[in-house]
């Protein structure tokens, strides 16, 4: 029986129950005085479904306050749906995707989307690596900025015609680090220039751990920053050394790129980090770490406390 068939995705009181059970799960507070205590439900025959009264502060709340559902009018149990299908779909969904699905508006659906991208964003991942483990550091070029590509490269000197070196410089920058086996952490970067992507590697991995990477002179000088540093050579076919390889960042970049042109298309250059962060996501709580759908869907309510989106900060382009 698909897990689509459980009641909070069709009940609306079985969706308000199944949200705070998660976002209340020590306990209903008050997200306006964040009282603990002096907390009633209200019962009349014209009140709206989980409605509260502090009776500390005096003000009315549901569990959508302070949360991504805030100001919604799309009911809860659609939400859990949309949930449900953007951290299932291995490659994404489409706003027009989920707005078929769903029954509700194109636009409503792309808002939707990005409320849960924020979502999926909850923080939890700390430093990478560690004694004993391998960390894989890569980057790569998606969509084109905007205006026209530059002439002359960071020291002032111009771009040899037919070279690339101008069209990677207008391309939107992508710095990933892998744990092998574990987790990932991306960055969209106005730069992947050396000292951006040593201060990336700085905060993000552990000093004990082991880090591969390809030739790129971005990562020359990395081994200061960890144990040790070993790298392969692309350029003369050498993809795979004993245990050395970036393969593990390769792999995840093939899935971003495959999702970004076939399901999604375009990216507004300003929403490209929810982007990541859905990918981001996804490969954090896949099945070989012990995440089946539920978990993961279960999972990304661990972040929706304090993610309210407006339509001024997501913009009118996706």
């Amino acid at each position: 029986m698909s897990i689509l068939s459980a009641k909070h995705f069709h009940d609306e009181k079985a969706a308000y129950k199944f949200i705070e059970k998660h976002i209340w799960a020590n306990g209903v507070s008050c997200p306006h005085c964040g009282e603990c205590e002096r907390i009633g439900v209200l019962k009349g025959k014209s009140t709206r479904i989980g409605v509260r009264k502090c009776y500390s502060c005096r003000k009315p709340f549901t569990v959508k306050v302070g949360t991504i559902f805030e100001s919604s009018h799309i009911k809860l149990h659609v939400w859990l749906q949309a949930i449900f299908l953007i951290s299932s779909s291995k490659k994404g969904i489409s706003s027009n995707q989920l707005a078929r699905v769903l029954g509700i508006t194109v636009k409503s659906a792309w808002f939707l989307s990005h409320r849960i991208r924020e979502a999926m964003n909850d923080g939890s991942i700390g430093i990478l690596g560690g004694e004993g483990k391998i960390v894989e550091a890569d980057e790569t070029y998606h969509g084109k900025k905007s205006g026209d590509p530059p002439t002359h490269n960071a020291l002032g000197i111009p771009y040899p015609k037919g070279k690339g070196g101008a069209k990677r410089a207008h391309k939107r920058s992508i710095v990933s680090l892998v744990e092998r086996g574990g987790r990932i952490k991306s960055f969209h970067v106005d730069r992947a220039d050396k000292a951006t992507v040593a201060s990336i590697i700085v905060n993000n991995v552990a000093k004990e751990s082991e880090l591969h990477t390809d030739e790129s002179r971005l990562y020359t000088g990395a081994e200061v920053h960890v144990k040790e540093h070993h790298s392969v050579r692309h350029a003369s076919g050498e993809y795979v050394r004993g245990n050395v390889h970036n393969n593990s960042a390769e792999g995840y970049f093939g899935l971003f790129k495959r999702g970004m042109k076939g399901v999604y298309q375009h990216c507004g250059e300003k929403h490209l980090h929810r982007y990541l962060n859905e990918y981001d996501f996804r490969y954090n709580h896949r099945e070989k770490l012990g995440y089946n759908d539920e978990d993961r869907a279960n999972a990304i309510l661990k972040g929706f406390v304090g993610k309210r989106l407006t339509y001024e900060t997501t913009g009118k382009n996706a």
